[in-house]
């Protein structure tokens, strides 16, 4: 192990390194096709129903503004658009979405620029979230600070086979403002004007100095018009809570309540995200590795179901690590109240404690936006076999990771890099 020292990771629960080696550095997406990304799709009889089920990829598109574009030329409400999985921006990816009562002339009609949408068939329900077995990741790693990483390549990716930290990578939280996570915060609180002034007013050193300077005299000043006027087209998600709080001064909550609904979602379950990154490195602190089970940890067996380590079945319990039959997993909380904490969950109940919100402000903010935030369980590793190949200074890199799973926290492990030079 080894502890990363960008306090941008730190800050987010991300500071451990799985590997000892020295990173090669590098920059991930010089280009969009640096990082390339393939939904593997359900299993899904499309043997007719009113949901038309597309292959999307696109290219340097945010997924929620390509949705808002594609429902645009369909002239329908982006709600009736749904996907599996959310992809990165800086990206060529390729996706499932379901498209409510539309004809596939109807899609074949959408021209956008790098949006590639194609109809494979017809369901009788709409694609959800998480509703994939996995991606697939075609990655270059250009400028890296080593002539030969033959050697640090081949350690690496053994540590990755072996497994790695399971951490929430940097994009969850924002690529350029990782704020996602403390604006999921506020609204948990219930302040709804600190979580309007996270997401509008606070400031970071990557954006322009005329955003920065918008976003501060807003976060003093209160005051939505001025900014509503001088920030960019393309900011829409800043711009709609602008023009709410124009019309109704004060009304925060509402303003919140412009934004999509599954964006909205994803701030608190941002929150959730940053709670297991730390309680994950804080577990690592203690000294206990990915694979090394102690009474008390909880088990996650490859299907779903759960189990708790004791010191009778720990003999048990490490057969069943060695041979991938389950993970231990750590508890992303939400409004469900467990009975008698074990070890794994109390770390998250004490991170809890700390940061001062309850099981049952999850219950409120679920009802505020209008999404279950049940509590879910996690591995604390991740495994990937990789394939590489090195060519004048840069490092390509194919592998497949389950939903959910970040392929810049395998990417880290190579690199060791700033953090910023990865999204």
């Amino acid at each position: 192990m080894r502890q990363s020292r960008y306090p941008l990771e730190c800050e987010l629960g991300i500071r451990w390194y799985a590997s000892d080696t020295e990173g090669i550095g590098g920059t991930l997406r010089t280009t969009p096709g640096d990082f390339r990304v393939e939904e593997i799709p359900p299993d899904r009889k499309l043997s007719g129903g009113p949901y038309l089920i597309c292959r999307l990829t696109k290219t340097n598109w945010e997924l929620q503004h390509a949705v808002k574009e594609i429902a645009k030329r369909l002239s329908i409400s982006h709600r009736r658009i749904g996907w599996a999985g959310t992809k990165d921006r800086n990206a060529v990816t390729t996706q499932w979405i379901s498209i409510y009562n539309v004809t596939p002339e109807q899609v074949a009609g959408v021209r956008l620029r790098d949006i590639t949408l194609v109809p494979v068939g017809q369901s009788n329900e709409g694609l959800a979230l998480g509703e994939l077995k996995g991606n697939r990741f075609d990655i270059v790693i250009r400028d890296i600070s080593v002539e030969d990483p033959e050697e640090q390549v081949r350690a690496v990716t053994e540590t990755v086979v072996a497994g790695v930290p399971n951490y929430f990578g940097l994009q969850r939280f924002g690529a350029i403002r990782p704020v996602t996570h403390l604006v999921g915060e506020w609204i948990l609180r219930g302040d709804y004007e600190q979580a309007v002034l996270t997401y509008v007013g606070k400031e970071f050193p990557g954006e322009p100095e005329e955003i920065k300077a918008i976003r501060s005299a807003f976060s003093t000043t209160r005051d939505p018009v001025p900014a509503l006027r001088a920030l960019p087209v393309q900011m829409n998600y800043e711009r709609a809570m602008l023009h709410h709080l124009a019309g109704r001064p004060g009304d925060y909550s509402g303003a919140l309540q412009m934004l999509p609904p599954k964006l909205l979602s994803m701030f608190v379950s941002a929150f959730q995200s940053y709670l297991f990154n730390l309680a994950l490195s804080r577990r690592i602190d203690d000294g206990f590795g990915l694979d090394d089970p102690r009474p008390g940890d909880s088990l996650l067996f490859t299907n779903g179901r759960m189990d708790t380590v004791t010191p009778a079945n720990i003999s048990a319990v490490k057969i069943h690590l060695k041979r991938g039959r389950c993970s231990i997993a750590l508890f992303m909380p939400g409004r469900e109240k467990t009975a008698v904490p074990s070890i794994t969950e109390q770390v998250t109940e004490d991170l809890l404690r700390e940061s001062g919100i309850s099981s049952d402000d999850f219950g409120r903010a679920s009802a505020f936006v209008r999404t279950k935030f049940e509590g879910a369980w996690r591995p604390v590793i991740l495994k990937a076999e990789i394939q590489s190949s090195s060519c004048e200074r840069s490092l390509g890199l194919r592998f497949t990771l389950p939903p959910g799973h970040y392929a810049t926290t395998v990417c880290r492990e190579f690199m060791k890099a700033d953090p910023v030079r990865m999204i």
